[in-house]
This record gives structure tokens, sequence and C-alpha cells, in this order.
């Protein structure tokens, strides 16, 4: 299966009716494995804030997390695997994988545990299978 495949069959599908608003997996340098069409483009120091923030977690908290420019709150997450936020009816959550980073951005009417739950799920698979 592609990497593009993972994005448009299974991130960007729908979950009761709602969808993500964008996606991506991109490797632990920031390059761009797969993403749909309205991600926006990440820095390379907002790759790097993130990727400190798996190793150190808690460091994105006091600045907060920035994806393309755009500010998010840091929310509950799970040290050194997930990382959450959320800016204003939408959010953000991040999935690190042994070798990627699964990311999916949504706003109402998609909630955060639906986007925690198809950017997860895909995250458990792909470490599952040593990605």
């Amino acid at each position: 299966m592609s990497w593009q495949s993972y994005i448009d069959d299974h991130l960007m599908a729908e979950v009761d009716g709602n969808h993500l608003t964008s996606s991506a997996i991109l490797g632990h340098d920031g390059s761009v494995w797969a993403q749909s069409a309205n991600f926006p483009q990440l820095k390379p120091e907002e790759v790097t804030g993130i990727m400190t923030d798996f190793d150190t977690p808690g460091s994105l908290a006091p600045t907060g997390l920035y994806i393309g420019g755009a500010k998010y709150m840091v929310i509950q997450g799970e040290p050194g695997a997930v990382i959450r936020g959320k800016m204003g009816t939408g959010g953000v959550t991040i999935k690190k994988t042994n070798l990627a980073l699964i990311f999916g951005i949504y706003n109402e009417p998609m909630t955060a545990g639906q986007c925690n739950m198809v950017v997860e799920k895909i995250g458990d698979y792909l470490v599952e299978q040593g990605l």
C-alpha cells in the first residue's frame, strides 16, 4: 500500500459523517511521505519543536504547537507517543511511530475524540508493522 493511500483511504475517510480537514505522514526529519491537498506547509523549526516535545514531553506547552504558522494550545497527550493541540473549534492529533509522524487536523463538527481515533488507529497499525 502506498503512503498516499493511507491518507486517501484511511485518514481522510468519513467517521460518523465527518472527516479530517487535512492530514499528512511525515518522516521524523520533516520530509513529506504523503499528505492531503490542503495540509499546511510545515516549517523546519515546527518539526524540530514537535520532535523535541516527543523526546521531552511538555516542552511545547509554554510556547504552543505551531503547524504551518498556526498556533495550537497543547492539551493532554501521551508522553513520547501522541501530541494533541486545540485551536478554536478544531485541533490536531500527532502520533509518533518508529519512523513517521501521523498528523490529523480537524474542525467541527468532527470531534477531538474522532480525530484521535482515526490518527492513533493508523499510527498503532504502523507501529505494529515496525514502521
